[in-house]
């Protein structure tokens, strides 16, 4: 793999410098420009919503929020104490406002509250996972704030289809995952047990 990655990179240097490098310069600069522009764009909007997510750690809103959603995350992801908990509420709340690079930090936060001190994720860690990748959309705030900024007539028409189609991921996710975990207990339940050697008796 990493053999074709360099010769597709040779390859692509030597058309770029032989074929066509006025053209390919050029788009290389805009190419530049518009990605420190989408960054500052960005960074504007984040900016924003780890204000907000700050602001709610410090003023108690947090404890509210894993209140209210305790009953859901109690059952999700049994076992985990109340601090683990108050980072995935966050992690959730994040994501629900579609801030997925704010929701990282917590999340790594709480994938460190649920290590069991063993170099395997658990079942909890896996279904963090599942539903962070699937993650319901509530308001898409980086979406809308993209399309607006690139000139959209309406921006927001994009909030319905946003939460159909990650509240169904989501319901997915959950299920295999749960799914997965039973089987893989279930397994482990009805594997053999290894036997033991009898005492006094000498190995060879």
């Amino acid at each position: 793999m990493n053999t074709m990655f360099f010769v597709m990179t040779v390859a692509s240097l030597i058309l770029v410098t032989v074929v066509s490098p006025d053209s390919a310069f050029s788009i290389m600069i805009s190419g530049a420009s518009n990605a420190i522009s989408l960054a500052l764009k960005l960074c504007a909007i984040y900016a924003i919503w780890l204000s907000v997510l700050d602001v709610m750690q410090k003023v108690g809103m947090s404890r509210a929020l894993d209140r209210l959603f305790s009953p859901i995350t109690k059952r999700l992801f049994k076992g985990e104490d109340e601090k683990t908990r108050e980072f995935i509420t966050l992690n959730f709340s994040a994501n629900l406002l579609g801030m997925g690079s704010a929701a990282t930090p917590l999340g790594i936060k709480a994938m460190e509250g649920m290590q069991d001190g063993s170099d395997k994720a658990t079942d909890n860690m896996i279904l963090f996972m599942v539903v962070n990748a699937t993650s319901i959309q509530l308001l898409p705030a980086t979406i809308i704030g993209l399309r607006s900024s690139y000139g959209s007539a309406s921006a927001s028409d994009i909030i319905l289809p946003s939460l159909i189609a990650t509240a169904v991921s989501t319901v997915c996710g959950v299920l295999l995952a749960k799914a997965f975990s039973l089987t893989s207990k279930n397994r482990k339940k009805d594997a053999p047990a290894l036997p033991q050697p009898l005492k006094g008796a000498k190995l060879k």
